[in-house]
């Protein structure tokens, strides 16, 4: 794989400063039962790296004596992680909201018996991977057959009230653009896919998010193989807006690692820029300390959460 970092150091972002932490992110680990183009984690099924109980304990830890109000666990297939659900239930336990980044293929995967059941029982808040309503542009970015099983895992989660007013349970899409493009406005997008998937399937949900694609891991290496990087890093940062850089995610929320490492976002992690500070900051270190204030680490690649509309983990920034 074509190294990206080099290729983002150098950079005219702005500074950046961190307000008040109320998001913990957490992958659990690389390994996924997909291995998508667009992934900036490189995770795949061949992936072995896994969070052990000493770390996932910490993860509570830090939310109480913080007061986190939110933890969003992502991988790879976070629920692929043996203590998925003991985690997910000692944190709603604590009263914090906890979100699942799920590729929806799991819910068939061998061992995930009662796994749509489990997260509503405990109110986790999914959200769910859909790059397109047409299955051949679904399997083409994510592989053979993968748009159907999509399909019938959205309809077991609509059965369990996910999607449906009043039911309090949350239900989100996430949307990807197939190539080096900036993803269509969210609103208009958002419309398309409610009515498409109403309209073909009986599918309901809340929200559908739109992430803009990181030119990082196997996307960034792809684009370099191509020829396309340059022309994709001057597409992003013709779009910049300062407007966005106000509300980017990395002020708020904090990425942990699979061995409980810190990074101002997952983008970081997967390109090793770690948290500043001394050493290489880690979980246990917010038990002592918060990071109201301090400076986030930027490069080239934070272009792409500010072009245009903007792009966080929950979709655009401005409409």
């Amino acid at each position: 794989m074509r190294a990206v970092l080099p290729l983002l150091q150098v950079t005219g972002f702005p500074a950046l400063h961190r307000g008040r932490l109320d998001t913990l992110q957490v992958s659990l680990g690389y390994q996924c039962n997909q291995s998508c183009l667009h992934c900036h984690v490189n995770a795949g099924p061949s992936r072995k790296e896994m969070m052990d109980e000493e770390t996932l304990e910490l993860i509570l830890q830090v939310l109480a004596a913080r007061q986190i109000g939110t933890l969003d666990l992502t991988g790879g297939a976070p629920e692929l992680h043996r203590k998925f659900r003991d985690l997910v239930g000692k944190a709603t336990a604590l009263g914090v909201r906890v979100i699942d980044r799920c590729n929806l293929t799991i819910l068939f995967e061998h061992g995930q018996d009662g796994l749509a059941e489990f997260l509503a029982s405990h109110k986790v808040e999914v959200v769910a991977s859909l790059p397109c309503y047409l299955s051949e542009n679904v399997d083409r970015q994510r592989g053979a057959g993968v748009f159907d099983k999509s399909i019938a895992a959205l309809l077991q989660l609509n059965a369990l009230g996910y999607g449906r007013e009043d039911s309090g349970l949350t239900l989100n899409l996430a949307y990807n653009p197939q190539g080096p493009s900036l993803p269509p406005d969210q609103v208009a997008l958002q419309a398309a896919y409610k009515r498409e998937l109403l309209e073909h399937y009986g599918i309901v949900f809340n929200q559908l998010f739109v992430m803009t694609n990181m030119p990082i891991q196997r996307f960034g290496s792809t684009l370099i193989s191509r020829g396309q990087f340059n022309n994709y890093m001057l597409l992003l940062k013709e779009n910049f807006s300062a407007a966005n850089a106000g509300n980017v995610m990395c002020r708020n929320l904090v990425s942990v690692d699979w061995q409980g490492y810190l990074y101002d976002c997952d983008f970081n992690q997967q390109l090793g820029l770690a948290l500043p500070g001394a050493g290489r900051p880690h979980l246990r270190d917010l038990l002592q300390t918060g990071l109201q204030g301090s400076v986030i680490r930027v490069a080239d690649h934070c272009y792409g959460c500010t072009a245009g509309q903007g792009s966080s983990c929950g979709g655009a920034l401005h409409n």
